[in-house]
């Protein structure tokens, strides 16, 4: 009933909106909005954005009279957790939806409703076609139709919609080719075209998998221009405002799923329909080149539509009504989160501002190359990992597969590609230090419920995600300052290292064995600490973070602590969070052995999807 009467409110506020408008404008309905989204690419494969990109002149055609968003960010490299972001308003982090896949899905913010829902209360028909994949239950309201069959022609006469029509044209999968129909498949784009990413290598098989995602590239462009065309052809396009954008970045290997550029940077152009241009301050035909995010796209389309925003999102509207050019051109900082990839751990979280990016690696002994099944079905990943093996790569070419700073910086005004850390140059001392400062104040504000560990928050988080962070805020303040111990020098951090080993919080001592992994030193008391909490702690994860540790220091062979965790576990989060470090054992430095088999894994978990795809890759089952 509570959102019945909001809604209800929001529908009288926009009425209100309309009348206090001109005459002329007043006489308006409401507009349409429509949004295309291509999966997969960063702005890199579109020349609109980057001269190694492919031609869309459709795409451009959106561009003539409306808007080119030069700096346009996924908050989240990888698809539900992106698309949660956008369909709540709300950073994943702070609600629980950022971990793909799910797992267990988390419940809306007390009081809020995914954004749609607001505009069918003020009148819109909603529409969706055809991809959801959220993390998020999703209630009745939220669309008037959502399948492969949805589409803005079956509202009322004269009725205002809202249609998101999604192109898997560029997903990810179109890259998973065999040889032989590489050897069959010729491409279009000519590879003197473009230039190979620096941290790539520059063989045949790149060669080819770049021309043949530009050609990629073109055919969605193409079914971009059926739609415009489809809109045009029914007299629409003077009332409707048409977003194209990139469902986050990818594809080729080290972009999607990872929080670089290549992850987050997406393309995104939007048309200005003649009739309500007076909605936004830019010029049409002209570029934005202020900072928006994914979290931004909910209000903006509420705002675009006259819809009262309501409180709880964390994003803010870049057009639409009271909405200045000169303040969105202002904006300078945008924020990423990377977690769970499919059944890869990780915790990592970034600030982009202006031209410095700043990443936070809260495990950076998980490097980014640890084995991702879905991944590594594309032959680029297996040469590129095989080619690092051979020791063939260069010093930049091989980073993907070596373990991270905790903490890095980039200048990308000199350096795109994010190739060159300048985060231990005394001349960057300052920049460092205000990007960490902004990112942990927003990680601190939300606060942050990857401190942690997925399955203690599926267990008891995750009915109401955002009021256990709000009752647990002063304990992930304590993880984040042990955590934040990985930045100091080992001498100063070890006292607070045995402080947070000793602790009864679980967590703290869960932090406490990840910064002693961080910093791999085989010191004597963290080793006699590691041992007694690897031999009996309460939590199985515990006893094989603690493995890890000595593993990673070369102290003592995990295999039997951490087998032994596995079999004992029937949490199939628990379980896949032990198996993650298993293959960092077994896949990175210096390298054990595991004879991983089916039986050690209790029955009730083995169906869950990634607790197989581990299984899948450590047993061969």
């Amino acid at each position: 009933m509570k959102i019945l009467t909001h809604l209800t409110i929001i529908t009288l506020t926009a009425i209100t909106l309309l009348c206090s408008c001109s005459s002329s404008e007043k006489d308006l309905p409401p507009p349409n909005i429509v949004w295309i989204t291509s999966e997969d690419n960063s702005m890199h494969y579109l020349k609109m954005f980057d001269e190694d990109g492919a031609e869309t002149p459709h795409i451009a055609q959106l561009a003539e009279h409306g808007l080119i968003f030069r700096h346009a960010f996924s908050n989240s490299p990888v698809c539900s957790a992106a698309r949660s972001t956008i369909i709540s308003g709300c950073y994943g982090p702070r609600i629980g939806s950022n971990f793909h896949r799910k797992i267990q899905i988390v419940p809306m913010p007390d009081g809020l409703e995914m954004f749609p829902a607001y505009l069918r209360s003020a009148g819109y028909y909603t529409t969706n076609n055809v991809k959801e994949d959220y993390n998020i239950i999703k209630s009745d309201s939220v669309w008037d139709e959502s399948s492969g069959k949805a589409t803005w022609k079956n509202r009322a006469e004269g009725q205002p919609f809202f249609h998101v029509i999604n192109f898997t044209t560029t997903h990810e999968s179109r890259l998973h080719f065999t040889e032989e129909q590489m050897q069959n498949r010729p491409v279009q784009t000519d590879a003197a075209s473009f230039e190979i990413f620096p941290n790539h290598p520059e063989t045949e098989l790149f060669e080819y998998t770049n021309a043949f995602y530009r050609d990629k590239i073109m055919e969605m462009d193409r079914q971009v221009g059926e739609v415009i065309a489809e809109l045009k052809a029914e007299g629409l396009l003077d009332r409707t405002f048409i977003f194209y954008y990139g469902d986050h970045g990818g594809v080729l290997p080290g972009s999607k799923g990872y929080i670089y550029e290549t992850g987050l940077h997406v393309p995104m152009v939007m048309h200005i329909p003649e009739k309500y241009k007076h909605l936004v301050d830019f010029k049409p035909g002209s570029d934005a080149e202020g900072f928006v995010s994914f979290i931004d796209l909910a209000p903006t389309v509420l705002n675009l539509a006259g819809v009262e925003i309501p409180e709880g999102i964390d994003g803010k509207p870049f057009v639409g009504k009271g909405v200045k050019a000169s303040e969105v051109n202002s904006r300078d900082e945008t924020f990423g989160y990377a977690d769970r990839f499919d059944e890869k751990y990780d915790m990592v979280r970034s600030l982009r501002k202006g031209d410095y990016k700043y990443i936070r690696s809260y495990q950076p002994f998980n490097y980014d190359g640890l084995m991702n099944n879905y991944r590594y079905i594309q032959l680029a990943y297996q040469e590129w990992l095989e080619l690092f093996k051979q020791g063939e790569l260069n010093e930049v070419q091989s980073q993907f597969f070596r373990p991270r700073s905790p903490e890095l910086l980039f200048d990308l005004a000199a350096d795109p590609y994010e190739t060159t850390d300048l985060s231990g140059d005394p001349a960057y001392k300052e920049v460092l230090e205000e990007m960490r400062g902004r990112l942990n104040k927003w990680a601190s504000g939300m606060p942050d419920l990857s401190f942690y560990p997925e399955h203690h928050l599926i267990k008891n988080a995750f009915g109401n995600p955002v009021a256990f962070g709000r009752a647990h805020a002063d304990e992930i303040a304590g993880y984040m300052a042990i955590a934040d111990l990985q930045l100091q020098d080992f001498d100063q951090a070890k006292e607070g290292i045995l402080v947070a080993l000793g602790s009864d919080d679980p967590w703290q001592r869960y932090w406490g064995l990840i910064v002693s992994s961080t910093f791999g030193v085989a010191d004597e008391t963290l080793v006699e600490r590691a041992r007694a909490i690897a031999s009996g702690d309460p939590q199985l994860l515990n006893r094989t973070k603690a493995a890890e540790f000595l593993g990673l220091t070369a102290v003592e062979d995990p295999e039997a602590v951490m087998t032994a965790a596995l079999s004992a576990s029937r949490d199939a989060a628990e379980a896949t969070l032990i198996m993650n470090s298993i293959v960092l054992m077994q896949d990175g430095e210096p390298g054990y052995k595991f004879d991983i088999q089916l039986d050690m894994i209790d029955e009730s978990i083995r169906d869950n999807v990634e607790v197989k795809a581990r299984i899948k890759y450590l047993v061969g089952q």
